[in-house]
């Protein structure tokens, strides 16, 4: 657990908060006591995977696969 002075958090706690990963707790001390603890959130949503997009509304040329005229010369 890490352990922070309230006047140093005051001058950085945006860096403070951003270098706290998810759950990890941090103690404020004032006078050498501790007066607050602060606790990252745990993000509410799951990162996306590949292939979970559920509504398919997306346009895709018909010849999206066809292959390209500039690289004819290396089909052959």
């Amino acid at each position: 657990m890490t352990v922070v002075t309230v006047e140093e958090a005051q001058g950085r706690l945006k860096d403070i908060i951003a270098g706290l990963n998810p759950g990890e707790s941090l103690v404020l001390v004032e006078d050498g006591e501790p007066v607050a603890t602060l606790a990252r959130a745990t993000p509410k949503r799951r990162p996306s995977k590949a292939g979970s997009y559920r509504k398919p509304e997306f346009w895709m040329a018909p010849d999206f696969d066809a292959p390209l005229e500039e690289f004819e010369d290396y089909m052959e």
